[in-house]
């Protein structure tokens, strides 16, 4: 039996995994919009030289490898914007309706307000289940430095939500 074929197996993953790859996106850059764009062209990435041998499972695994290279790559460019723009548009947010919704919004938050390498670095840990030496491995960073980014964005999470509780 012959392997399948690129096409078939980025349709399978679509169809399949596609869902997951769009919610791993989206926890990872925490916008809905950007997320389906991040999955887009993190397909386009993997399967644009027309790679075939690759196991739906295989493919997920380089497919989420590039969302996450593509989300840092792309907080690089924010970043060097950031230094220059002076005004920044902020979205007008409901009020939300219910408890999870409300501990949704606020783990959104928290995350927004993270470096993108501490943001991936906290995914990586919590949402992977990733060890430390495996998120140094995947994002080619050493293992102390990992170790710098789950702690000071902790920090800044923790720090975040005591404040946002007082009133005052």
């Amino acid at each position: 039996m012959s392997e399948p074929s690129w096409e078939q197996t980025v349709t399978r993953l679509v169809a399949e995994r596609g869902d997951a790859l769009t919610r791993y996106a989206y926890l990872v850059s925490g916008n809905r919009d950007e997320a389906s764009d991040l999955v887009q062209d993190a397909l386009v990435k993997t399967f644009g030289r027309m790679r075939n041998g690759f196991t739906i499972a295989s493919a997920e695994a380089y497919v989420r490898r590039a969302i996450l290279n593509t989300y840092l790559d792309s907080g690089r460019r924010m970043s060097r914007w950031r230094k220059i723009a002076h005004l920044q548009a902020v979205p007008e947010v409901d009020e939300a309706r219910t408890g999870e919704t409300d501990e949704r919004i606020d783990l959104q938050g928290q995350l927004a307000r993270l470096s993108p390498r501490e943001r991936a670095c906290i995914v990586l840990r919590y949402y992977e289940d990733l060890k430390v030496d495996d998120i140094a491995e995947w994002l080619e960073i050493s293992p102390g430095a990992v170790k710098r980014y789950l702690s000071d964005g902790l920090a800044k999470m923790a720090v975040s939500l005591t404040n946002d509780g007082e009133e005052g």
